[in-house]
């Protein structure tokens, strides 16, 4: 289990800089997995509370039957949020939150043709939680912590 890391294998314009990168490249993948798993929660918060209240958006975008999706989508962004906040279940959980971020930039590029401008958001949204499907939860994740990846 080792973090992405170039720190070790890279030439430095300025060496004494690899330390400080080596110590702060941990830090900054921990404060990305809480930052993902903060905003996935509060975005599902609302979904949680009322599950069928997003049946007619997830119907709107082609997801049928919505009282099925509706349910999925909000577990899906509150638990997998959760997930990822810990850094449990790290990967299926950015996975998951993954599927959900491809749907928001087709639904704001192509449904609401709003292009890249609209869809955005997602894609950067999407550009961290495909970093933690490829690399996992980090040094400071409950994954590690149990010695067990997916």
């Amino acid at each position: 289990m080792t973090d992405y890391d170039t720190t070790t294998d890279t030439r430095f314009i300025i060496p004494k800089l690899q330390g400080l990168y080596a110590a702060l490249s941990p830090l900054t993948v921990l404060y990305m997995r809480l930052i993902a798993g903060i905003a996935f929660m509060v975005h599902g918060w609302p979904k949680i509370n009322a599950p069928m209240g997003a049946v007619g958006m997830v119907e709107g975008l082609g997801f049928h039957p919505g009282w099925f999706w509706a349910p999925l989508l909000a577990a899906t962004e509150f638990f997998g949020g959760l997930l990822l906040t810990l850094g449990l279940l790290t990967r299926p959980a950015a996975f998951a939150t993954s599927i959900v971020l491809c749907v928001t930039t087709y639904f704001h590029w192509v449904v609401q043709a709003e292009g890249f401008g609209g869809a955005e958001k997602s894609l950067l949204w999407l550009a961290i939680t495909l970093y933690f499907v490829a690399h996992g939860g980090g040094r400071f994740s409950v994954d590690r912590a149990i010695g067990k990846q997916f």
